[in-house]
């Protein structure tokens, strides 16, 4: 603790991203906040992030390791932060520069608060907005929220500050998980502290076009094993027909992308399991599945 506030570890993963990081960096450099303890993990990189990185020695720390994926890296940085708060920013993404001043002010004013996100700017690669990712507009349990799809953490791997004596509580980012690893570990803290979110969009995401088919069908999948693992920490009240509804959307979900996908066989077993899991939500199901094939774009 300085007269300044806390130390804060800034936790940014990198791989292969010469194309930003230095974006990223300077948002992170340039804070209002200053005490600020920032770490690249560089995840193996083939291309010039390095040299980039080389650029700010004796302002930022360079963690290099090899190629792991994203839980990797963010484990690593975690591993190495000296700061009581640890703050995560994709390398992809950027900050506006109040962004850790105002989370600051909220976790520092109380105690209790064990992570919270901000609100987030949407923009697409030529940086034309595209939506606003707002808090939860329901109160309550966020374990209970994210279970439902009635909201989720704004900002998510570039927008979460944790103190960072709760990772030795609830452990670090799954490793096995090949998406939604952030989705787990904001479980994981819910079950054990609380959560707030500042409402004023502070973060900047980036959305990116390349490789939306293929992650969007492992994000299907991880979130399907994401909520088996973690029904355990729903209250015994809820592990029965609630996780079964919530399991039986996110199979809805998979149906559908499956179905546009032209396989439309396992689209159909999936529709069925998750018709046998929540009957009563055979109406959003087959809604979903008939959305796919009239070729309807939200999924």
């Amino acid at each position: 603790m300085s007269s300044s506030g806390p130390l804060v570890s800034v936790v940014i993963p990198a791989y292969n991203a010469a194309w930003c990081v230095e974006r990223a960096l300077c948002s992170v450099l340039g804070q209002d906040y200053p005490c600020l303890d920032v770490i690249v993990v560089d995840d193996g990189s083939t291309d010039a992030t390095p040299q980039i990185l080389e650029k700010y020695r004796g302002r930022v720390r360079v963690v290099r390791k090899e190629n792991g994926g994203l839980s990797s890296a963010r484990n690593a940085g975690i591993a190495s932060a000296r700061g009581d708060y640890v703050a995560f920013l994709d390398a992809d993404d950027f900050w506006f520069p109040q962004k850790l001043s105002r989370q600051m002010a909220v976790m520092t004013a109380d105690p209790a608060l064990g992570f919270t996100s901000t609100a987030a700017l949407v923009v697409a690669e030529d940086g034309s907005p595209l939506s606003v990712w707002r808090c939860p507009s329901k109160q309550g349990c966020l374990t209970t929220a994210i279970f439902s799809r009635l909201s989720a953490v704004p900002g998510s791997g570039s927008g979460v500050v944790v103190r960072r004596d709760l990772f030795s509580r609830v452990g670090l980012f799954d490793e096995r998980l090949r998406s939604v690893e952030d989705v787990d570990m904001w479980l994981r803290l819910s079950a054990v502290t609380s959560y707030a979110c500042l409402e004023e969009p502070l973060v900047v995401i980036v959305r990116h076009g390349s490789g939306m088919s293929r992650n969007a069908q492992v994000m299907r999948a991880s979130m399907l094993a994401v909520l088996r693992k973690n029904r355990v920490l729903l209250p015994p009240s809820l592990r029965g027909a609630f996780w079964r509804a919530a399991y039986a959307s996110a199979l809805a979900d998979a149906a559908k992308w499956e179905y546009r996908k032209g396989r439309k066989v396992w689209a159909l077993t999936l529709l069925a399991r998750g018709l046998c899991l929540s009957p009563w939500r055979s109406g959003r199901l087959l809604a979903g599945l008939g959305a796919a094939m009239l070729g309807a774009r939200d999924v």
